[in-house]
């Protein structure tokens, strides 16, 4: 085991840079194993007089420092893993740095790194200090100017930060010029040199500028950028309409490469993206991968404002860049996409990812204290949780008074290294009012938890709701406190139908209130009829709602409520308490989908969201202990339950559409209603393959037809994925030979070939995991590259719950194994699996126990990683 101690990197150890570098000139000699890195600096100081200059920098090989122009001696500095450090500098000074790196033994992909034979580089969080020594921290901005040399043969394209202010050639080699404008921290910094194809579009802003659009793509890919590229014009307009800010450079780019350790990156002007974030086509890839890549295309370009032009001044505030941009792009896409199902889907994610997170041993404020490696805090809870309290505060100040909050905060902190504090300074400036309290929702960990206990008095129509909030205990963090909790209601009938009812003298149909203290009471007046309460509409926060209630008013609210969000949950709820009861049936729950499925009101994208059962992580969080064998075969049963209830319903309206794909002569469409259509089509499928339990000879004949004839017939990957899983579900002897089909016709499509090894591994069989092995050993299988590895090893650890928490710990034993194996070289990618092992606490016996041994067995390791470290560490001390 470890038994070095790591010095933390506390926020309240904050202190404001010695120096300050007005201007960065650099020049990269490439080459593959002998990259040559020239770095001009023009620093001066603003700190502590007499100060030393303490440059960061790792995996460097010094060649040479001058200092206005003098070459200084070894004995003028100190070189250690880690740092540079010059002691005696004056106040204004130039100083040059040379050092050489391999670019192609960067298994980290952090830094300068090679990718399929090109150059790329990644420097957020701590890359930069991986290309040369730099004060490599968010509050040290400069202007950039880049100088890009190589040969001409394999490296056509030069690509950095900014505009183009030159280009030549010089023999076999040639060289790039670039020129960022704008003040930015290392972090942003970017270079992709290499062979590339590239599609080209322009784009007029609001003021009447030209922009020049260019995405770069894998030779031969380029059509498959233009869904890409239609999302990017999209997100500049909606971006200028919405917030009023424009785009600042001549020219945007984007480059697709295969390796990369992060979905995408918003370098100044250079955005990099996971190939599998950007290439598509319908025969390629799923509705699901169109709205990622609309949504995350959005997402970098928002950072333009949210994260570049105003930037975070340590990483302690990192969620004031992530959770403001994830906050923006969900609006992007609800426009796109329709706000409730975008909303339920954000909702899904959240509750997938952060609540577990919140409810761990590493849970963490969304500003955190401390960090031994900030890569650690690329989280749910940063992003999605960030998100969340920026949603809270549009819901209290209303959209005008939130639009002007945020002109506020990039007017007025534009060019600067922003905090937490900043951000709330700008609500507070447009309202007047204090919004100290709302931090407490940034530095205090956890999921608060809401209660709400109505009491009705019929003879004078009143309705008191007593509410109360209590968030209980994180690691570090004992004692919590109230936060403010916008809880948006309305009231129904039994029959569904909306109630009026007046609060503070006016008469209206929903209200917002904000819970601020532990407990309080909310009185509404003129109720007509003993009301259901719909509580927590659009989850207006994000909290875990215990509302005291009868099962008869979440069917009303299931059959009828008026605010789709809090519709879908009434389902859940029922699903997860009918589900985890072992005396519940599906009969009144098939009734209720069964209207709802032919409610011709509805969108189809809606419908398919509701059908959708609670997965099996989902029901792990509310039982306890966790027993996971229990709750596979009780989500199992009752869905098999549900299918057979409605298999004629469901059956009749599969083949309705079935007709309609097979008769339809309209090319492909990714837009919201045709993959809404298709994501209704599939979920019925995967519904009817649900009754092959206990099914006799004859269903399962028919479930195996209906499959294979989906599959078959399929002419897009959203269709025939779906076909291909509904294969899967019966474990039949048709599987194999699907599998065979689909690799002879994708073996060369490698983002597809993440989609095949990805459905085995998550394939719910008992022999899932001595497949998930062998594809390891797989020709097509190569850990170093971190889609491949999430594909096989991350799908089976997060999306196969029951066959990776077997009894015998295997599966652990192979997830611990595979952590130690991609540490050695990429610790970012290995840590993120570390999560799996969070919650051994909550599980039962075999699997409490074999989980922290396998905890116990990765700290053991020696050269462990800080990024493993600090995460296992943590799961095993809470």
């Amino acid at each position: 085991m470890r038994t070095e101690i790591a010095r933390p990197i506390r926020l309240t150890d904050y202190k404001a840079p010695d120096f300050r570098v007005s201007d960065t000139k650099l020049v990269f000699d490439l080459h593959p194993t002998e990259t040559k890195v020239t770095a001009t600096l023009t620093l001066e100081r603003i700190g502590a007089a007499e100060a030393p200059l303490v440059l960061l920098g790792e995996r460097l090989k010094l060649l040479g420092v001058s200092l206005d122009g003098r070459a200084l001696e070894t004995s003028d500095y100190e070189v250690t893993p880690e740092t540079l450090t010059i002691g005696d500098v004056p106040d204004r000074f130039t100083l040059d740095i040379a050092v050489q790196i391999n670019p192609q033994d960067n298994k980290t992909l952090e830094g300068l790194y090679m990718s399929s034979g090109r150059y790329c580089t990644q420097c957020e969080a701590e890359g930069f200090r991986k290309i040369v020594y730099f004060p490599d921290r968010p509050d040290v901005l400069s202007k950039f100017t880049v100088t890009v040399r190589a040969p001409k043969a394999g490296f056509p394209y030069l690509l950095s930060n900014g505009n183009l202010i030159d280009a030549g050639e010089d023999g076999d080699a040639h060289y790039a010029i670039w020129e960022d404008p704008f003040f930015k921290p290392s972090y942003l910094f970017a270079l992709v040199a290499g062979e590339l194809d590239v599609l080209e579009d322009a784009f007029t802003t609001a003021s009447g500028r030209k922009v020049d659009l260019k995405i770069y793509v894998d030779t031969g890919m380029r059509e498959r950028a233009a869904y890409a590229m239609d999302a990017l014009k999209r997100s500049m307009r909606w971006d200028e309409e919405v917030y009023g800010l424009e785009y600042d450079l001549d020219l945007f780019m984007i480059v697709a490469v295969r390796d990369f350790n992060f979905g995408a990156m918003e370098n100044k002007g250079l955005n990099i993206f996971n190939a599998s974030l950007l290439l598509a086509d319908p025969d390629t890839v799923t509705d699901l991968d169109y709205e990622r890549i609309e949504s995350v295309i959005a997402h970098e370009y928002f950072h333009n404002w949210s994260g570049n032009r105003v930037t975070c001044r340590d990483w302690f505030q990192l969620c004031l860049k992530e959770g403001l941009t994830v906050f923006r792009d969900q609006g992007f896409s609800a426009d796109m996409r329709g706000d409730a199902v975008q909303r339920i889907k954000d909702v899904k994610a959240l509750r997938a990812r952060q609540f577990p997170e919140d409810a761990g041993p590493l849970a963490h404020p969304v500003r955190p204290s401390s960090y031994l490696k900030i890569d650690n805090f690329y989280t749910a809870t940063i992003y999605e949780k960030g998100a969340e309290i920026v949603g809270m505060l549009k819901t209290y100040v209303g959209p005008e008074v939130y639009r002007k909050a945020l002109d506020h905060y990039f007017q007025t902190n534009d060019g600067t290294a922003a905090t937490l504090e900043d951000f709330l300074k700008s609500f507070e400036a447009v309202t007047g009012e204090d919004f100290a309290p709302w931090l407490k929702w940034y530095v205090q960990a956890g999921t608060p938890h809401l209660s709400i206990t109505p009491s009705y008095d019929a003879e004078t129509q009143r309705l008191t709701l007593a509410l109360a909030q209590v968030t209980h205990p994180t690691p570090a963090q004992a004692n919590k406190h109230p936060v403010p909790i916008p809880v948006r209601l309305g009231l129904l009938s039994e029959d569904g139908a909306p109630l009026t009812f007046t609060i503070d003298g006016e008469t209206v149909s929903d209200t917002l209130f904000v819970l601020r203290e532990a407990e309080a009471e909310l009185v509404l007046e003129d109720v007509a009829v003993a009301p259901v309460v719909s509580a927590l509409r659009r989850f207006s926060a994000p909290v875990k709602l215990t509302l005291t209630e009868l099962d008869a008013h979440k069917f009303a609210r299931f059959r009828g409520d008026a605010d789709p969000f809090n519709r879908w949950e009434a389902a859940q709820s029922l699903a997860k308490d009918l589900i985890l009861s072992a005396t519940g049936t599906a009969a009144a729950y098939a009734e209720a989908l069964r209207a709802t499925l032919a409610d011709d009101t509805l969108d189809d994208a809606f419908k398919a969201l509701i059908i959708g059962l609670p997965t099996e992580p989902d029901l792990a969080q509310i039982l306890t202990p966790v027993d996971p064998a229990y709750i596979h075969a009780r989500r199992s049963a009752f869905k098999a339950e549900l299918s057979n209830a409605l298999f004629d319903d469901i059956e009749a309206l599969y083949e309705r559409f079935e007709d309609e794909r097979l008769e339809a002569q309209a090319p492909f469409s990714p837009d919201a209603k045709s993959a809404g259509r298709r994501a209704l089509r599939n979920a019925l499928l995967d519904l009817m393959m649900a009754s092959h339990i206990d099914a006799d000879d004859a269903r399962r004949e028919k479930l195996n037809w209906r499959a294979q004839y989906h599959y078959q017939l399929s002419h897009n990957m959203t269709d025939l994925m779906a076909g291909l899983n509904a294969v899967a579900q019966l474990h039949g002897e048709d599987y194999d030979g699907t599998l065979e089909h689909f690799y002879d016709m994708f073996k060369t499509e490698p983002l597809v070939l993440d989609k095949w090894f990805a459905a085995q591994a998550m394939c719910a069989n008992p022999e899932t995991l001595n497949r998930v092995r062998r594809l390891t050993q797989h020709p097509d299988f190569d850990a170093r590259v971190p889609n491949r590895w999430r594909a096989v090893v991350q799908a089976f650890a997060a999306n196969n719950p029951s066959v990776f928490h077997d009894v015998s710990g295997q599966g652990y034993d192979f997830i611990a194994d595979q952590i130690l194996l991609v540490d050695k070289f990429n610790p970012m990618t290995a840590a993120r699996l570390v999560e799996v092992f969070g919650g051994f606490k909550r599980y039962a016996e075999p699997h409490a126990s074999l989980m922290k041994a396998a905890l116990e067995r990765i700290l053991a390791t020696p050269d462990l990683s800080k990024n493993v470290s600090e995460l296992a560490g943590k799961a095993l001390a809470a």
